[in-house]
């Protein structure tokens, strides 16, 4: 007898991963979708539509249909979800079941949107999980023990911070500032002290090159081009790396704040293991130089970047394949 297969989907603001049992994570591609203005006609999704960002015709609407990691576009969202459950099912006679993680702070009227998404994309049926569970799982904790792990996913839309024991969060909380705004970050900075604008594309590959909120031991530059805003015309400037620290003060500000917060909510119990334990980082955003250096020293914590960080919560959501029957409770009709 043919079975329905069972699929993990990281839904998240910059990216969609996807994670089957037999084969792994099949699938990581942008939260980009291309359609035709005109006709509504789906053109790209994933990289494909990435690379069409800021060199889109009129007739081309290039859109990011999650935004701070909930439902922005309800129709371009189930368009993507249409096109990825296609892709990686193509092959199965059944609708597959799907589990979907989501920031630790949603509302139900956010809940049901994904999973209306999920049903009117295709599959049979649709569960959630809470995304500090399943980065926690995806890094390997054992969080089914009555003891105290801190886990802080950064992803590109929310920053989710959870405290978690017995399998459960206990203090949670899930800031609307994460990778997305240290490209902002960038783009304004460079726009106010270089009169120069660049694009969400430029601005993400100069935090990956050179972005960094920590001292480092040797200062880095990098060539930027853009179009200068007095003349209009293309100009190159040199910045480094430690403009970009300063750039990232604000945002930088509001993780570590966010952090504390968390820290001070905890019950003494759980504080005690934590002190022990110390915190893991997950998520993209965790990759950016000296973040884990800077949270050490505001929180007096031993903090860790878990080992595949981007991919923690699909694994994290894969593996709570297993455990369908214990999520039935987030189930929504």
């Amino acid at each position: 007898m043919f079975k329905s297969q069972e699929i993990a989907i990281d839904l998240g603001t910059a990216s969609i991963l996807v994670y089957t049992k037999d084969k792994g994570i099949i699938l990581n591609e942008p939260s980009v979708v291309a359609v035709d203005a005109n006709t509504h006609k789906l053109l790209a999704v994933g990289s494909k539509a990435q690379e069409m960002i800021g060199r889109n015709p009129e007739d081309i609407s290039v859109i990011r249909p999650l935004r701070k990691g909930v439902i922005s576009n309800y129709e371009a969202t189930t368009v993507m979800i249409k096109y990825i459950l296609s892709k990686t099912h193509r092959f199965m006679f059944f609708k597959p079941r799907v589990i979907v993680c989501v920031p630790s702070v949603v509302t139900q009227v956010e809940k049901k949107a994904v999973i209306d998404a999920m049903l009117s994309a295709g599959a049979r049926s649709a569960y959630l999980i809470e995304e500090p569970l399943a980065a926690a799982i995806g890094a390997g904790l054992d969080i089914s023990k009555p003891s105290g792990h801190i886990v802080i996913d950064i992803g590109g839309g929310t920053t989710d911070i959870a405290v978690i024991s017995l399998g459960s969060m206990v203090v949670h909380s899930s800031l609307k500032t994460a990778g997305d705004d240290f490209d902002q970050d960038i783009i304004k900075h460079i726009r106010k002290r270089h009169n120069l604008i660049i694009g969400e594309r430029m601005a993400e590959t100069i935090k990956k090159e050179i972005g960094c909120v920590y001292p480092q031991d040797e200062q880095t530059f990098m060539k930027v081009k853009g179009r200068s805003v007095s003349s209009g015309l293309p100009q190159e400037v040199l910045i480094s790396s430690d403009e970009i620290m300063t750039a990232f003060k604000d945002t930088t500000d509001v993780i570590v704040n966010g952090v504390k917060d968390i820290l001070e909510r905890t019950p003494p119990e759980l504080i005690g293991d934590i002190s022990i334990s110390g915190a893991v980082m997950t998520g993209g955003g965790s990759l950016i130089k000296g973040l884990d250096k800077l949270l050490s020293d505001e929180t007096g914590l031993d903090v860790t970047v878990a080992e595949n960080p981007i991919t923690c919560v699909v694994l994290g959501t894969g593996k709570a394949l297993d455990e369908m029957r214990t999520l039935r409770r987030n189930k929504m009709f």
